[in-house]
């Protein structure tokens, strides 16, 4: 399943998990509680939507990177006690408090909230002296001699063995104690995320705020259109792992992110994006090399397309007559660029009805086939600012197009029909 699904199905957890009995007991035990264990990609945003389900169900979170743990800080420290046994007194090995299971009781107490989700990242790649740890900890919910506290869920995610080279199989006895979770890397649900990325939301006391991951400037939290465009026309290039003779080659979607970020602010400062720069971001030579050309191309439309101008309604009947002949790389970059400049006008609160209307009438001129419509009216409707913009705005154009397009189910066999026509 992809991340979106996957969160559902955690979510669903929740809701089971911590139902209960009118005696105030859980309708499924603790001990029947199987812990959720992801497995998937690095960089498909597994850790993400751990707070996203936290936050939509009210209740804690604690996350700890396990990889990042010994095994003294997740069993607890060893110290000695006298106990006395059948009259005599002997010495015996105790521990402290794990340093997991103390978080979870400082969250409670920092939050108020008695039920939460335990989060353990990268579970399956500990080191040989913390594996044992970690599988009592699957099977038992324990630290050491600490339980895991009542009301918390335990949710685990771990990368599959092509991803890393020290991942470490679970046996049996342990997988026959969780549930097992798939999770497959998927451009179309990245995109819805990329989408929202750094909108405005209201918290519960209704105070505006950022979204989950806050920063104090919006659009350098967006992805960058630019990968957006080349995503929607290479979705095969989202999300590589290969192996040859000369080593490892990857692209992952925490790659793209954090390529987006710095790709945003050089362009700002005038600094060139080359291909060794991409590369550092997109360890693939074939993918950093093809990024690059598509980037140089992207820029080009960006200056000779007048979006202002287009937005306006004052459209040079030049670009008609180009857009006519255009391949699919351009066509698909336009409506990128289409979609950013129209969102901007959104966000900024400038004319933004007018130029919504404007946008529309290029679109039906520009691309009389409709297949980019559909693409145009997808890219509105997973965006936040947008959908906000449209429910105090309505947009009879877009009302129009969204209703008659199947929007979303279509998008996948939308890119196949316009990549058809790119290679005929």
């Amino acid at each position: 399943m992809n991340i979106k699904e996957a969160k559902q199905e955690i979510k669903n957890t929740v809701i089971a998990y911590l139902k209960k009995e009118p005696s105030g007991d859980y309708r499924i035990p603790a001990i029947r509680q199987r812990p959720l264990l992801l497995i998937g990609p690095p960089g498909v945003g597994k850790t993400q939507i751990m707070e996203q389900v936290a936050a939509e169900c009210g209740i804690g979170l604690v996350s700890y990177t396990i990889t990042h743990h010994t095994r003294q800080t997740a069993v607890g420290l060893p110290f000695i006690k006298e106990e006395e046994f059948d009259g005599e007194m002997h010495t015996v090995t105790e521990y402290t408090m794990s340093e997991i299971i103390a978080s979870i009781h400082r969250e409670r107490k920092r939050t108020g909230k008695r039920e939460g989700i335990l989060f353990i990242d990268e579970i399956n790649c500990v080191s040989e002296t913390l594996a044992p740890t970690m599988l009592q900890f699957l099977q038992c919910k324990t630290f050491g001699n600490q339980e895991v506290p009542r009301g918390w869920i335990i949710v685990a995610a771990g990368n599959p063995p092509e991803y890393n080279k020290s991942v470490r199989e679970f046996d049996v006895v342990t997988l026959d104690r969780v549930r097992q979770i798939p999770i497959e890397a998927d451009y179309g649900v990245w995109k819805e995320y990329a989408a929202s990325k750094g909108t405005v939301s209201e918290d519960a006391k209704g105070n505006s705020q950022r979204g989950t991951e806050a920063h104090p400037s919006m659009e350098s939290m967006r992805i960058h259109p630019a990968i957006l465009a080349y995503l929607d026309i290479h979705p095969e290039n989202f999300y590589r792992m290969e192996t040859d003779t000369d080593g490892r080659h990857f692209v992952t979607a925490r790659g793209w992110e954090d390529l987006s970020n710095l790709l945003t602010l050089y362009h700002e400062e005038g600094i060139p994006v080359t291909e060794g720069v991409i590369y550092e971001y997109l360890s693939h030579h074939e993918v950093a090399e093809d990024f690059a050309s598509y980037l140089e191309m992207y820029f080009k439309y960006e200056e000779e397309y007048p979006m202002d101008r287009i937005l306006d309604g004052d459209v040079p009947s030049v670009i008609y007559e180009r857009l006519l002949k255009a391949d699919f790389d351009e066509r698909v970059s336009v409506v990128q660029l289409l979609s950013k400049a129209l969102l901007n006008r959104i966000r900024a609160g400038e004319g933004a009805s007018a130029a919504m209307k404007n946008a529309f009438e290029f679109m039906e001129s520009a691309f009389p086939r409709g297949e980019e419509m559909t693409l145009f009216v997808t890219e509105l409707t997973i965006t936040t600012d947008a959908v906000i913009f449209m429910a105090e705005h309505p947009s009879e154009e877009y009302l129009k197009y969204s209703e008659e397009l199947m929007i979303g189910s279509r998008r996948g066999q939308l890119l196949e029909v316009l990549r058809a026509g790119k290679q005929s």
